[in-house]
Order: C-alpha cells, then sequence, then structure tokens
C-alpha cells in the first residue's frame, strides 16, 4: 500500500511542477505556438480551466488566483499522499493543519503582493514618476479599490491626503501578514496535536 501513496505523491509533485512550467510559460507571447508546450497545455490545462470557473478567484479583472488555488490542492493531496506513504495514516488535524496552511499561503501570497503593489505605488507617488504608463495604469488599477476599501473601513471615507491613505494601507497590509504568520502557526501547531 505504501508503494501505490509513494506513486501517487510523485505523480502529485510531478504534476505541480508541469503547472509551475505551463504558469511560467504563460507569461511570455508568442512561446505557446509550439508542440511541446501545446503538449503541456493540454495536460494541465484542464486542471487549470476547473478553477478558472470560480470568478471569486478573479480580482478586479487584473490578477487570477485560480492557478494558486489549484496548485494548492494538489499540494495539499501530495502532502496526505506522502504521509500516507511514511506513516501509513493521517489524521484528521494532520488534513484541517494542511488546508488552513494551504489558505494561508494564497492570502501570505495576496497579502504580500498587496504590500509589493502598495509600496511601488508610493515609491511613484513620492518620486514623481510618470504615472500614466501601462505599468502604472496596472499598478494603480490593483491598488486604488484596496486604497479605498481601506479608507473606507477605517476611516468612514473621509477625505485624507492620497500619501496618508497609502502609508496607512501599507502598514495595514503588512501588520495583517505578519500577525496572520503568527497565527497560522500557532492554530496549524493546536490542529497537529488532536488525535483523531
Amino acid at each position: 500500500m505504501n508503494t501505490i501513496f509513494t506513486l501517487l505523491a510523485s505523480l502529485t509533485s510531478i504534476y505541480l511542477l508541469l503547472i509551475c512550467i505551463r504558469i511560467i510559460l504563460t507569461w511570455f507571447s508568442g512561446i505557446s505556438y509550439s508542440k511541446p508546450v501545446a503538449v503541456l497545455s493540454a495536460v494541465t490545462d484542464p486542471y487549470l480551466g476547473w478553477f478558472r470557473r470560480f470568478s471569486g478567484l478573479r480580482l478586479s479583472g487584473v490578477l487570477d488566483l485560480s492557478p494558486i488555488v489549484a496548485m494548492a490542492v494538489l499540494s495539499i493531496a501530495n502532502s496526505v499522499f506522502l504521509s500516507l506513504a511514511n506513516y501509513g495514516y493521517v489524521t484528521l488535524g494532520f488534513v484541517f493543519a494542511l488546508i488552513v496552511n494551504a489558505l494561508w499561503s494564497a492570502v501570505s501570497f495576496m497579502l504580500g503582493f498587496l504590500a509589493i503593489i502598495l509600496g511601488l505605488r508610493l515609491f511613484a507617488y513620492l518620486t514623481r514618476q510618470n504615472i500614466f504608463s501601462p505599468f502604472w495604469k496596472t499598478v494603480d488599477a490593483i491598488s486604488q479599490p484596496v486604497l479605498y476599501r481601506i479608507n473606507r473601513f477605517f476611516f468612514g471615507g473621509r477625505s485624507l491626503r492620497y500619501q496618508t491613505v497609502m502609508i496607512i494601507s501599507l502598514a495595514i497590509v503588512l501588520s495583517v501578514w505578519i500577525a496572520g504568520r503568527f497565527a497560522i502557526a500557532g492554530l496549524s501547531a493546536l490542529l497537529l496535536r488532536l488525535p483523531l
């Protein structure tokens, strides 16, 4: 039985690697017409496409989180298969800890990404960069909804200086990221102690 779970763990690891390669290849234009990429697409796109159906995984039409969720699901399955191969059993607490950590990985990625975007936007504002280039328009498309929501939630939508809202938003995102890391580490430790 261990051999089956070892094989399944190996297959999910290979499939995760193929998905990573496929995602990276989408960043380059013109490369999708080669035969190896077409084969890779045929193998990975049906799985990735299943997660793209969920509209809640696309933010502002700019950021698609479905590949991250797809990889998190595979990562959880891979960890379960490895545990079964190595120990012969999986506890409910272990599975819950895996799920919590996978969810936190996605949230942590988003918070880190938002921190970078907000930091870039603050840098552009302070250095008076040309914010009308396509790059800065993309940064604005991602940062503006975040800045608006934070201003509305914490300050009731009062009119504040743009620089102040950016600094406070960046501080809030970083604080949530740091606090979340400690909270998830503690929660995972508790879940792993469950006897089930």
